[in-house]
């Protein structure tokens, strides 16, 4: 599998990133079908199967529910064999059924230590901001740049950045972030040109929800995400390993 570069300086990725959305939450998602959690057994499995089929960048977050300490339990003993990313800002409270936003410098750190701690790690590889949409409020209105450029100056991260909404959004982190996560597909090409300038800037682009969250063949999506050099990697979120070995057949075209 030919690895791609997570921008300038960056480490290499594979094409096709493990979302790990489905293995922590199945409350209030974008999926069409309602599926059940698996076991912690089966996530186990499916994790280590991911990392031997050579998928090295796994992609979590705290409002992913059980997704960062079932990636900690079952595959923390490997933390060498991946790329780990996660994010800052949203939080969902089970309950309720509802996610909470706090980009607060004591809320960041808060929940940084504890997804170290879940994660069974002492170094996150890449930490983004969750945004919900209002991009420029978040960069220009709290202290979440600031915030995760001082646990980067630390070394508690090797790099930031921002899980945007909005192209406005996008072009504002290019001058600060290592990292930009965007949605891209041949339904929504909306980030195209932020996508481009970031990826000139020598940022690393990691593209969420390439299959317009299932609603777009695989077949047909992943080509036209991994045609553009500019994007690092795909992140996609399955329970069937079966479905991830034929995503990295279509992204070896």
């Amino acid at each position: 599998m030919e690895k791609r570069q997570l921008g300038t300086g960056g480490p290499l990725v594979s094409p096709i990133g493990f979302g790990a959305f489905k293995i922590g939450r199945n409350q209030k998602t974008k999926y069409g079908a309602h599926y059940e959690l698996p076991d912690d057994a089966t996530v186990a499995r499916l994790l280590n199967e991911v990392v031997d089929l050579g998928i090295n960048y796994i992609d979590t977050a705290p409002a992913y529910g059980l997704s960062e300490q079932r990636i900690g339990a079952a595959i923390g003993h490997r933390r060498g064999e991946f790329i780990l990313s996660t994010k800052v800002g949203e939080s969902f409270d089970v309950q309720s059924s509802t996610s909470i936003y706090d980009f607060s410098r004591a809320a960041i750190e808060a929940s940084v230590r504890q997804s170290l701690e879940r994660l069974r790690t002492d170094c996150l590889d890449v930490l983004v901001l969750h945004s919900p949409g209002d991009d420029l409020g978040i960069l220009h209105g709290t202290d979440a740049v600031p915030t995760l450029l001082g646990l980067r100056e630390r070394g508690i991260v090797r790099a930031v950045g921002l899980s945007a909404k909005t192209s406005e959004g996008s072009l504002a982190a290019i001058p600060w972030a290592d990292v930009l996560m965007v949605e891209y597909h041949l339904a929504d090409r909306s980030q195209e040109a932020a996508l481009e300038a970031a990826s000139a800037a020598g940022l690393g682009i990691v593209v969420k929800k390439g299959l317009s969250a299932g609603h777009l063949s695989a077949a047909d999506a992943i080509p036209f995400v991994l045609a553009n050099r500019a994007v690092a990697s795909l992140i996609i979120g399955s329970l069937d390993v079966e479905h991830l070995r034929e995503n990295l057949q279509l992204a070896a075209g």
